[in-house]
């Protein structure tokens, strides 16, 4: 069974950092494609951050690049998202995605893509 579980979500003030994980099973994590994506409540989910580890490629939105890294470190099967300097506009549901390898040289930050997810850990940035 595929299995992805998020943590590290939380309150913070802008400007404050967060370090998100996201757990996964081993059958899940030999995938070679993971994300992160974000969503607030009546918007589309959006991609923030994936990483394919066949070439240690990352991918970014615009809209963080410099601020958060995505990681993964293989031993623990989790991966990671390192988040700074944290605006309110960052505030949303935050979900780690996967994907089988075939489907890495897709759009990485297309949620489309990816077909296990987990179930979301909330990030809210305040003033």
């Amino acid at each position: 069974q595929v299995q992805l579980v998020e943590s590290g979500g939380g309150s913070v003030q802008s400007g404050g950092s967060l370090r998100l994980s996201c757990a996964a099973s081993r059958y899940t994590y030999s995938r070679d494609c993971m994300a992160w994506f974000r969503q607030d409540p009546g918007k589309e989910r959006e991609g923030v951050a994936a990483i394919d580890d066949s070439d240690g490629s990352t991918s970014y939105a615009d809209s963080v690049k410099g601020r958060f890294t995505i990681s993964r470190d293989n031993a623990k099967n989790t991966l990671y998202l390192q988040m700074n300097s944290l605006k309110p506009e960052d505030t949303a549901m935050y979900y780690c995605a996967a994907r089988p390898a075939r489907r890495c040289s897709w759009d990485p930050l297309a949620a489309w893509g990816y077909n296990a997810w987990g179930q979301g850990t909330q990030v809210t940035v305040s003033n």
